[in-house]
């Protein structure tokens, strides 16, 4: 074994080490930080004081928007306004969209006539309209509690915030074995990972159950027309900008929605958020931030879906290798340090998976949790494969957005649980 080995493997486990351990970190900060835990509940609803302006992007989104839109139209809250924008070549989700319009006032058709349709020309479509002192944005697949907004206008208030974050929750997720690793990375994203962002004043931000005052939104250009991670991109600048951000989860107000389909519908949906993350990357919009710590934060929190995927590949690498090539003992032991972190994170996922059975009132079964072990290192590698996609189609110049299919599995799933 030659020295130049030596040295190249060390330092490769040395990177796999910290993404491990700093994603086992970002996983469990809300069960380890008091003040985070504080952060997690909206604050009670009173008086409602504001006005909303929710926009829901719809392309071929026949089989989910009517639902959607009606849902929203139910909110408690008495000032709303729902802007669908429909694509000037969709006339399945444009007929929907003006049936609702027709049955409520509330409901606003904007038509898109881009040339080239994606979810931030949508939305810059929209915003135009909006005349609601703070701007929602929601998904055409969306189950959004009736409270919701009741409880974001009070966090409005109570926290001084330009920006209330709320939580999202995929619910289906017995519905395939990536289903369920699916699930959980939006569990501890949206009920961890966010609030330890929006206290380090470096936050990319969901993309729907955001809310963003009108006024700022317009003030900084609303969403970049050109970004796969629009929602990510966004909370940069109103990061740099210096924007208070509250971020708040709940189980009984997280916005339900459901995992993609197929596994490559899953692959193109993370392909479309690594390339954006990198697009991100190089715009260098987060070189504006004012310390050099959250500089490097922002540098480590935009590669860090490629370098987990990395990790992904080579953490087997490195098992084989201990086995074929002879090394002293120390070196062979020094190559299981990525493993700990690695195996503390499968291991709080089980008590992940158990803590959102416990929060949604779900059932915990033993196979769930056999088959969220098995699926740990094929889920890894199907991240692999999308980020080596992403980079690839972003050095070929080809970003054109590639739409997530919706059929509704998260209904499904709460009309069998009733």
């Amino acid at each position: 074994m030659t020295v130049a080995f030596v040295v190249v493997y060390a330092l490769v486990t040395t990177v796999l080490f910290a993404v491990a351990a700093t994603t086992l970190s970002w996983m469990i900060d809300s069960w380890r930080t008091p003040q985070a835990l504080g952060q997690m509940p909206f604050p009670r609803p009173d008086e409602p004081r504001l006005s909303f302006s929710l926009i829901v992007p719809a392309r071929h989104e026949e089989a989910v928007l009517a639902d959607t839109v009606q849902r929203l139209l139910q909110q408690r809250h008495p000032a709303l306004e729902v802007l669908v924008v429909v694509g000037d070549d969709d006339p399945g989700t444009a007929a929907v969209a003006h049936r609702l319009a027709e049955q409520d006032p509330r409901v606003k058709v904007v038509v898109d006539d881009s040339p080239a349709k994606n979810k931030p020309k949508a939305l810059n479509r929209a915003l135009q309209y909006c005349t609601g002192k703070v701007v929602g944005v929601f998904d055409a697949e969306d189950e959004v509690a009736l409270e919701l907004l009741e409880h974001v206008d009070a966090c409005f208030r109570a926290t001084h915030a330009h920006v209330v974050q709320g939580g999202v929750q995929l619910m289906n997720y017995r519905s395939s074995w990536w289903a369920l690793r699916n699930t959980l990375e939006y569990f501890f994203w949206f009920s961890s990972r966010l609030h330890f962002h929006a206290r380090s004043g470096f936050i990319p931000l969901g993309g729907n159950t955001v809310f963003v005052r009108t006024d700022l939104l317009r003030l900084v250009g609303g969403w970049d027309t050109e970004c796969l991670a629009e929602d990510c991109e966004l909370g940069i600048r109103l990061s740099v900008a210096g924007a208070r951000v509250a971020v708040a989860y709940s189980p009984a107000l997280a916005t339900r929605e459901e995992t993609p389909t197929s596994l490559r519908g899953l692959i193109k949906q993370r392909t479309r958020w690594n390339q954006g993350y990198l697009q991100v990357l190089r715009k260098g919009e987060w070189r504006r931030l004012p310390t050099a710590g959250k500089r490097w934060m922002a540098r480590y929190l935009l590669a860090s879906p490629f370098l987990q995927a990395v990790a992904g590949v080579l953490v087997p690498v490195s098992l084989l290798s201990m086995v074929l090539f002879k090394a002293p003992a120390t070196f062979v032991l020094f190559t299981f340090l990525p493993l700990v972190p690695t195996v503390l994170s499968v291991a709080m996922e089980i008590v992940g998976l158990a803590e959102f059975n416990r929060m949604f009132a779900l059932g915990a079964r033993y196979r769930d949790y056999l088959k969220l072990i098995a699926g740990a290192l094929p889920y890894q590698l199907l991240l692999s494969v999308a980020a080596i996609r992403a980079s690839v189609r972003e050095l070929r110049g080809q970003r054109g957005w590639e739409k997530t299919e919706h059929v509704g599995a998260h209904r499904e799933l709460e009309v069998a649980v009733s």
